[in-house]
C-alpha cells in the first residue's frame, strides 16, 4: 500500500479481500476443479430465448395410429432449454455419445475447432458437458436413467462431472464393452479394444432395471437348473386380452413353431413329422407369440427356448428366464462390434461411408431392452447417425412396444439432414441395402424440427413486445409438451394442433375479442382441449375460460419462467 492511500481505498482493497476470502472458503474441498471457459452460445442465452419451427417438408406419417418421434436440429444446448419447457420430469431415458475429445479428431467450442493443441481442451469439453447435463437432469423422470458412453480420455474426469451432477449414490455401474475385439493396433503400449457406458439414475431409490414378468396364467413356473444356474419358464403364448395380444392387430407376431415328438427339436422351418404350434387358445383365439420370428430364433439358437407338454399334453412353447438375474458389468458379444454392427449397418442403409464411428444397433438395443418399459420416452442429445432412434424403432417392433424417441443433433457437415434424418426415413419406409435387396420398414411416424432463436433485450426484464414475439412463435413448442404434433389451423389470431385424442390451441392475442369464437370452435368438436392464452401475468383466464373439455394454461410466462431458471437469473 502506498503511503498516500486513502481511507477509502484501504476499506475498499479490504472489502475486495474479504470477497475473495469468501470465495477461497466456498470452493470446493474434493471433486472436478478446471479453468472454466465460459461458452458463447449459453452467454447469449440472457439476451435470445430458443425456440423451434417444423420442417413440414420432412414429416413421415407410416401410420397415423401411431405416435409420433421427433428429430430436432441445431445446437443441443438450444435443444435441452426447449425441452426443459416441454419435457421436464418426462424422460425415462437419456443415451448420449458425445465427442470423446481425443485430440485426434476436432470439435467445436465457441466456433473452433477444439484439437490436441489447445491446451484448455478437457476444461472446455467438460465446461460443455457441465452446461447440458445439468439441463439433462431436468427432463428425467424421477424413476429415469441416463446412460453415457465414453473412452478412456475423459472417463475419469466425466465420472466425477456425473457424480457431481446426478449423484455419486445414483451412480448404478460403469459397464466396459468390447467394441473392437482386434484392439488397435497402432497405439504403442495396449491395442484398446473397449470403451465404457456411464450409468446414473435420477434417483437410485425408485429406479429398477427392467425384469421379465411371470404372466399369471403360466402353468408350468417351477425352478430348473442348468449350467448357468436357476431359471423358470415362461410361456411364449402373448397373455391379456388387449386388441394389440391379436393376430389381426399384429400378423408379423403370427407365425407356426415346428416341435418334434420327443420335444428335442425346436425350429421355425416346416419338418415332415413335427407338430405345428401357432399361438392359438384353447378357445380358438389367434393371438400372437412375444416376439417376432427373427428375435424368436435368436433366442431359440441362444439355448433360451424349450417345449413342454402341459397337463392337458398340449405342447407349449417356453422362454427360460432368470429371476432376479444380475446383469455383469463386462459386456462381450460379436453384435457389438462397432465396424460390423455399426459403421456397416450404416453403410449399407446410406448406401456409402457417411459417418464416422457410429455405435453397434445392437448394443443400444441391449441397453434399452434394460432401462426401458414399453412406453418409455427415450432423449439422445448427441444423436449423431441416429442409431439411439433405430434402436428404438427396432425394439419396438421386436416387443410390440411403443417407444418413442426424441433426437438431438446439429447439422454440421449436414449430418442432420443426410444422415440422422436419411436413416431414420429409409429405416420406417424401407430402402434397398447395398445388394439391392429390399429391407421392408418399421411402420413409425417422424416430425423434424431446427431450432431458432428470437432476439430480446434481457430476460431478467422481458419487454412486452418480446412477450408478444413468444407467444406468437412458440406453436410447435406447445405442441411438443402437448404430443399434438398435427397443425390442424393458423390464422392471425389462433393456432391448434391434434392428435387421434387430444386438441391443443394458442390464442395469440391480448385482444380477447375473437376468443370466445375459438372457444366454441372447440367446443363443437366435444374432444379434450388444452388452450394456451396470452396473458401478461399467471393464471388469469384459467378460471373465466375452462370448461368441460377445455383447460386453460398461460402463455408466455410459464416459457420465460423455465428459461429464467436454467440460466440462474
Amino acid at each position: 500500500m502506498s503511503q498516500h492511500t486513502s481511507p477509502q481505498e484501504l476499506i475498499a482493497r479490504i472489502k475486495e479481500l474479504e470477497n475473495e476470502n469468501k470465495k477461497l472458503k466456498s470452493r470446493k474441498k474434493f471433486g472436478l476443479v478446471w479453468e472454466d471457459k465460459p461458452e458463447d452460445i449459453v452467454l447469449a442465452c440472457d439476451t435470445q430465448v430458443p425456440i423451434i419451427k417444423e420442417v413440414k417438408s420432412r414429416k413421415l406419417v407410416s401410420d397415423t395410429s401411431l405416435f409420433t418421434n421427433v428429430l430436432i436440429e441445431g445446437d443441443n444446448y438450444h435443444s435441452l432449454s426447449v425441452l426443459n419447457y416441454t419435457h421436464r420430469n418426462k424422460i425415462d431415458v437419456i443415451y448420449i455419445d458425445p465427442p470423446y475429445n481425443t485430440g485426434s479428431s476436432a470439435w467445436i467450442y465457441n466456433n473452433n475447432y477444439i484439437d490436441e493443441n489447445d491446451s484448455y481442451r478437457h476444461s472446455k469439453w467438460i465446461s460443455m458437458m457441465k452446461n447440458r447435463l445439468e439441463l439433462a437432469k431436468n427432463l428425467l423422470t424421477n424413476t429415469g436413467f441416463i446412460v453415457c458412453a465414453i473412452d478412456h480420455y475423459e472417463l475419469f474426469t466425466l465420472g466425477l462431472l456425473m457424480d457431481e451432477i446426478f449423484g455419486e449414490s445414483n451412480r448404478i455401474g460403469i459397464v466396459s464393452v468390447v467394441h473392437k475385439s482386434e484392439g488397435r493396433n497402432q497405439e504403442k503400449f495396449f491395442g484398446t479394444s473397449h470403451e465404457y457406458m456411464l450409468f446414473y439414475s435420477k434417483n437410485k431409490q425408485s429406479a429398477n432395471f427392467e425384469t421379465i414378468v411371470l404372466d399369471e396364467n403360466i402353468q408350468a413356473t417351477f425352478d430348473r437348473e442348468d449350467k448357468d444356474g436357476l431359471f423358470r419358464l415362461n410361456n411364449y403364448l402373448r397373455s391379456g386380452g388387449g386388441d394389440h395380444n391379436l393376430r389381426r392387430n399384429k400378423p408379423h407376431f403370427f407365425y407356426p413353431i415346428y416341435v418334434s415328438d420327443d420335444l428335442r427339436e425346436i425350429t421355425t422351418e416346416k419338418k415332415k413329422g413335427y407338430n405345428e404350434i401357432l399361438p392359438i387358445t384353447s378357445t380358438g383365439q389367434e393371438r400372437t407369440w412375444k416376439t417376432t420370428k427373427e428375435t424368436f430364433i435368436e433366442r431359440l439358437n441362444n439355448g433360451q427356448i424349450l417345449a413342454e407338454k402341459d397337463q392337458n399334453d398340449k405342447i407349449q412353447i417356453y422362454e427360460k428366464y432368470r429371476e432376479n438375474q444380475v446383469i455383469k458389468t463386462h459386456w462381450i458379444d460379436p453384435k457389438y462390434h462397432a465396424i460390423h454392427y455399426g459403421t456397416k449397418v450404416v453403410d449399407n442403409i446410406l448406401g456409402g461411408k457417411k459417418f464416422d464411428f457410429p455405435k453397434s444397433l445392437y448394443l443400444l438395443i441391449d441397453a434399452l431392452k434394460l432401462t426401458t418399459n414399453k412406453n418409455a420416452i427415450v432423449l439422445d442429445f448427441f444423436a449423431g447417425s441416429g442409431t439411439t432412434g433405430h434402436a428404438v424403432l427396432e425394439l419396438n417392433k421386436q416387443d410390440g412396444g411403443n417407444r418413442k424417441f426424441i433426437l438431438c443433433t446439429n447439422n454440421e457437415n449436414k449430418i442432420a439432414e443426410d444422415v440422422t434424418y436419411e436413416r431414420l426415413k429409409r429405416v420406417i419406409d424401407g430402402y434397398k441395402n447395398k445388394k439391392g435387396e429390399k429391407v421392408e420398414g418399421i411402420k413409425s411416424n417422424l416430425s423434424y424440427y431446427k431450432t431458432d432463436i428470437i432476439d430480446i433485450e434481457k430476460l431478467h426484464r422481458i419487454s412486452d413486445e418480446s412477450k408478444i414475439k413468444i407467444t406468437y412463435q412458440a406453436g410447435e413448442m406447445i405442441a411438443i409438451r402437448e404430443n399434438t404434433l398435427n397443425e390442424s389451423t393458423k390464422n392471425d389470431w389462433w393456432q391448434i394442433f391434434e392428435n387421434s385424442e387430444k386438441k391443443t390451441a394458442i390464442y395469440f392475442k391480448e385482444d380477447k375479442t375473437k376468443l370466445s369464437e375459438l372457444i366454441n370452435i372447440l367446443e363443437k368438436e366435444n374432444k379434450p382441449t388444452v388452450l394456451y392464452v396470452f396473458g401478461w401475468g399467471k393464471n388469469e383466464y384459467r378460471n373465466e375460460y375452462s370448461t368441460k373439455n377445455i383447460k386453460v394454461e398461460d402463455i408466455p410466462e410459464p416459457i420465460i419462467e423455465v428459461y429464467k431458471e436454467i440460466n440462474r437469473i
